[in-house]
């Protein structure tokens, strides 16, 4: 069996031809066959542009068919699928140029006038039209075969979010890709009578790995909308099965008060991922629509790692139990195992696993054990049965007075104070204890939220050590585009939030 991502998705198509793929907001729709009958031609395009076998193609565009296309004809071809955030600056996509070395740039901006860059490039504007759509309609003849590809080679350099340091391009294999999509499809149930809200970004893992591969795999439908906007998406839940989002999404919803059960008859299943998703919200989820959202934890590096049942109760403040087909242990700093119970760093293994960072050799080495596990970075905790709770990431554990404070525990049980809608916990230096710890609070009702109130109000839920030595209130957190919270930039923010004179112990 081909180890080719492109070719089995090829398969699916044709068994689906006339099957509409995606229903667009015009009320229009494009079929499988003329799907990849757009992928064909720009696929001959690519070809005429002189793009070959692994020659990396950035794609800094917009949501558009013509994007899908763009990806699925990459693959088509051997090349290296390259997506960028259509938010990055001019410096940012410098950085990610001179990083990738592209063969080919596909994107609104001007990259030249834009970066004082020279590339050869196609412009895709935001109605999908553009110097790509031209030469893609010039072609003599569309491009139908495929470049063979085997399960090691890669498909796809996709940046992490870079919200600490610099981003990092994690080499995505077409074993990578393919093993996971369809063990995705396999827990979560993925029907050819499916149909997928689609309101997330393509640039990234969620929307474009996650979600196109699961429709695309499983032959089912789906309404492609261009970005969130909680009014469309409340108007086509009806006419939808499964909805992929990020924890914003479920709050932006819960936001409007005739959100509730009557929308969500047809739904069959709510996903959410990219980031936290608060018990607080998880709850009021339930009691609104009485649906359980599937929680599950991924990452750029790694695709899809842990899910929540399909089947079976689904816990709030856990991502749920290892993919079938992953290994993951909980361990020391010296990679050692730690108990059911016991905090530590995450540990993965399997088909899922990157390839390696981009360039970056000794980087990639330092990230993994000498027995292949890679290390996350991300802190975690497994109950006895398996489950798995994240409690933060590594850089942001918070040392204070020589004790390990997890910012997702602390998180946790602020956001369930009347007066929080919104958390995040940080450290700060702190003459004493070495580090603080400090929760940056969102108000519900607009008003100032006391450090001493907070802490009374913890008195009996967390250990003193836990709670925070200073409360924080600001109209918004910082999240960059998958709705992750900037916590390095709120650490730049109150890095000197705490002074002799004001310690609280």
């Amino acid at each position: 069996m081909s180890e080719s991502l492109y070719d089995n998705l090829i398969q699916v198509a044709r068994a689906n031809s006339g099957k509409p793929c995606l229903l667009l907001e015009d009320g229009t729709s494009i079929s499988y066959e003329q799907l990849f009958d757009q992928v064909h031609l720009v696929a001959a395009a690519l070809n005429e542009c002189g793009i070959s076998t692994d020659d990396r193609v950035v794609a800094h565009c917009d949501k558009t068919p013509l994007t899908l296309a763009l990806y699925l004809a990459c693959l088509q071809i051997g090349a290296i699928y390259v997506p960028l955030n259509t938010a990055y600056t001019s410096i940012e996509l410098g950085y990610f140029l001179d990083n990738a070395k592209p063969k080919l740039y596909v994107g609104s901006t001007e990259v030249e006038a834009a970066t004082d860059r020279s590339l050869n490039q196609l412009v895709l504007d935001t109605d999908g039209k553009g110097s790509l759509w031209d030469a893609s309609r010039r072609v003599s003849e569309p491009y139908t075969r495929s470049v063979e590809r085997c399960g090691d080679d890669i498909a796809a350099i996709l940046y992490t979010s870079g919200t600490t340091g610099r981003s990092k391009g994690a080499m995505l294999t077409h074993r990578n890709l393919l093993s996971n999509a369809r063990t995705l499809n396999e827990v979560w149930g993925f029907r050819d009578d499916d149909v997928l809200l689609h309101a997330l970004p393509i640039y990234h893992v969620h929307g474009l790995f996650v979600a196109i591969h699961c429709v695309l795999l499983s032959g089912c439908s789906m309404i492609f909308q261009q970005r969130f906007d909680v009014l469309d998406v409340m108007r086509e839940l009806p006419n939808a099965t499964v909805l992929m989002g990020v924890p914003t999404f479920y709050t932006r919803l819960l936001s409007r008060p005739e959100f509730g059960s009557d929308m969500v008859s047809n739904m069959r299943l709510f996903i959410s991922g990219s980031a936290p998703l608060t018990e607080q919200t998880f709850r009021e989820f339930s009691e609104r629509t009485g649906m359980a959202i599937l929680e599950r934890y991924g990452m750029s590096e790694t695709l899809m790692n842990t899910s929540n049942p399909l089947g079976g109760e689904r816990k709030a403040g856990t991502v749920g139990f290892a993919l079938p087909d992953v290994s993951l242990r909980i361990t020391d700093d010296h990679g050692f195992e730690l108990a059911a119970g016991e905090v530590g760093g995450i540990e993965l293994k399997g088909p899922n696993v990157f390839k390696g960072y981009w360039e970056m050799p000794e980087k990639t080495a330092q990230e993994f054990r000498s027995d292949g596990y890679f290390m996350t970075g991300d802190m975690g905790v497994q109950d006895e049965d398996g489950r798995v709770s994240i409690v933060g990431r590594e850089k942001d554990v918070v040392i204070s007075g020589g004790l390990n404070v997890y910012p997702a525990e602390v998180e946790t049980a602020i956001g369930d104070l009347p007066d929080v809608s919104d958390v995040a916990v940080i450290g700060a230096p702190h003459p004493d204890f070495g580090e603080g710890v400090v929760a940056v609070v969102v108000s519900s009702s607009g008003s100032t939220v006391e450090t001493q109130t907070v802490r009374g109000q913890l008195k009996e839920v967390l250990a003193g050590f836990k709670q925070p030595q200073r409360v924080e209130t600001v109209t918004e957190l910082p999240r960059n585009a998958m709705g992750k919270i900037q916590k390095n930039s709120l650490r730049e923010q109150f890095k000197d939030v705490f002074s002799q004179s004001e310690c609280t112990a």
